[in-house]
């Protein structure tokens, strides 16, 4: 593998030959790896940046070297740069609850009053 040489963004050919993995492959890993994300162009074409070329190298040590699975090779790619689930913390959550409380009454007080005034046309006609 060559050494990943210092510039800013590269395009999708050039990563296809820094790291032996074919266009169409990198396209799908997109797909699959929600952390990466290269950058569009004003043109559309993609440009990857060297933490991305970094990372599409990661990705194919634990697919093709380690034999990790897709959803393996996420997962541990999600542990090692926590991006796991945070939860909340406590005292947000407490008002998360009462808000989403508050929004339930409001959708039951919605939905009693367009049944009433269903009520009302079919009573009028």
């Amino acid at each position: 593998m060559a050494a990943i040489p210092d510039k800013l963004y590269f395009r999708i050919g050039e990563v296809s030959e820094l790291t032996g993995i074919e266009a169409y492959v990198l396209r799908f890993w997109e797909k699959e790896f929600p952390m990466l994300r290269p950058v569009k162009s004003s043109t559309g074409h993609r440009m990857y940046r060297r933490k991305d070329v970094e990372l599409l190298l990661e990705i194919k040590r634990l697919l093709y070297g380690e034999g990790f699975t897709i959803e393996g090779a996420r997962k541990k790619l999600r542990t090692e740069t926590g991006q796991q689930r945070l939860a909340f913390p406590s005292a947000n959550r407490e008002k998360f609850l009462a808000v989403r409380r508050e929004l339930s009454e409001l959708l039951d007080l919605l939905k009693r009053g367009s049944a009433a005034a269903k009520r009302g046309s079919v009573n009028k006609g």
